[in-house]
């Protein structure tokens, strides 16, 4: 029986529009995503590079773009509305049954950017349904690294067999799967998040 659900949030709960950033990007004139810019993303998302230095390594690529220039295009992946009320009507829902976890690979300009979007009421109203929310860039650590399932399994005394993982890659699910976690492999534009008792899993 399941007692824990532990969330992905980008495309679970809040919808991304992942073609953004590469027209915005393409409009200030970057021609392809180098293996330098993908491991500063992954350096960002870590936390081991700081926003400015995330900005100034695009300005190596982009010359003549501005730090408002950047950042504009990097969070135009945050869509205007970036979560509907129902989602989250659901997971208050959820919360009064199960302990719930949110764990996510970001960067603290897109959290930043989510909570302008959303608005102070709603996302702490979010952020409250969760035991505990972990974020890639303050934890060191990243899906699909093995380490970051086991790490909030041993932090929290968690059951493996008793806790569903929610997300859409299924690179991400197969690597929770191999720790022993219940999986769910939300396939996106075909499911959404509210769907979960339909799957007969919980």
């Amino acid at each position: 029986m399941i007692n824990t659900i532990i969330f992905d949030f980008g495309d679970v709960f809040i919808n991304l529009d992942k073609e953004a950033p590469i027209a915005e990007f393409s409009k200030l004139g970057l021609k392809e995503w180098s293996d330098d810019l993908k491991e500063l993303n992954l350096q960002f998302e870590i936390g081991k590079i700081s926003e400015l230095q995330f900005i100034e390594g695009f300005q190596k690529h982009l010359p003549d773009a501005t730090i408002e220039d950047i950042r504009y295009a990097w969070n135009s992946i945050i869509s205007e509305h970036p979560m509907p009320l129902y989602r989250l009507e659901f997971l208050q829902m959820l919360s009064l049954k199960y302990r719930l976890f949110l764990l996510s690979n970001t960067d603290p300009m897109h959290i930043e950017k989510f909570q302008h979007k959303a608005g102070m009421s709603f996302y702490r109203d979010f952020y409250q349904c969760f035991e505990k929310v972990y974020f890639s860039f303050e934890l060191g650590l990243r899906k699909p690294d093995v380490e970051i399932f086991n790490y909030i399994i041993k932090k929290h005394d968690l059951s493996p067999k008793r806790t569903l993982y929610i997300d859409d890659s299924k690179e991400n699910t197969d690597v929770a799967a191999s720790v022993g976690l219940k999986v769910w492999n939300l396939q996106l534009g075909k499911e959404d998040v509210v769907d979960l008792y339909d799957k007969k899993i919980i």
